[in-house]
């Protein structure tokens, strides 16, 4: 009887290693710049869908607390939960009845997070409901922050809180998120095409919330046409420029109303 021996297994030689290490880091080089990047374009979308929820959280703490609470930026030289200048942070009234308008940081771990992400800050928030003057406002901006600093003169007048109402409610209010950096000033950020804008747009009667890119000016002259109210209701990121048949898809309003 005779045998027959397998064949030696052969290793992979140095050239073969060579090969395939070459062939993994030209791989890599095409992924995980597009990996980078697009983890850069979730920034923004992702803090505006972050702050939606921190909003929402608030709402139901202070109906379930029957309390006053407010959502902040922090003011000059003041430092965030989390030691830097960037997150909204959020207060309470503990003591409505000796201490009124007294807010007290809340830093239960529902408040206190990483909101917006890196390198994404809030450059505005309005208090009130969206309008077409709003938006063509800008140059009577200084009368604007007048009246706001009157009302809140602790404050910024581009970062006014939000005040939450005992019931959950509250104003109307809009927070401009964007990319920009910080010396980038929010009257040229409308001309600063390169960095994204995001605004997060909360009803103070229902407590929803949209997160809605900024309007182009040839759409805000079709809102204005229509007399239509320019918060869409639903979130709305697309960049492309949208039409007349596009708002009354997005409106899903029937075709005799049109």
């Amino acid at each position: 009887m005779s045998f027959v021996c397998p064949a030696r297994r052969r290793g992979m030689t140095l050239i073969e290693i060579a090969l395939v290490v070459a062939i993994l880091v030209t791989i890599a080089g095409f992924v995980v710049p597009n990996f980078i990047r697009r983890i850069e374009r979730e920034r923004l979308p992702g803090s505006a869908r972050k702050l939606r929820s921190l909003i929402a959280l608030v709402r139901a703490n202070a109906a379930f607390d029957g309390t006053q609470y407010r959502i902040r930026f922090p003011l000059e030289d003041e430092l965030d939960a989390l030691g830097g200048t960037r997150q909204p942070m959020v207060e309470r009234e503990d003591d409505p009845i000796h201490e009124p308008e007294v807010f007290n940081l809340v830093t239960a771990p529902w408040a206190v997070g990483n909101t917006l992400l890196g390198g994404i800050r809030c450059a505005e928030v309005r208090l009130g409901r969206p309008t077409i003057e709003q938006l063509r406002a800008r140059e009577l901006r200084s009368q604007i922050e007048e009246a706001l600093e009157e009302a809140f003169e602790d404050f910024d007048p581009r970062l006014p809180p939000l005040l939450i109402q005992p019931d959950g409610g509250s104003d109307w209010v809009t927070f401009l998120l964007t990319d920009a950096p910080d010396d980038v000033a929010v009257e040229d950020l409308d001309d600063a095409e390169e960095f994204g804008r995001i605004e997060v747009i909360s009803s103070g009667l229902t407590g929803l919330t949209w997160l809605q890119r900024p309007l182009y000016e040839e759409e805000v002259d079709l809102f204005e046409d229509k007399g239509w109210p320019i918060v869409l209701r639903q979130d709305f990121l697309n960049p492309r420029v949208l039409t007349e048949d596009d708002v009354l898809e997005l409106r899903d309003i029937p075709q005799t109303q049109r």
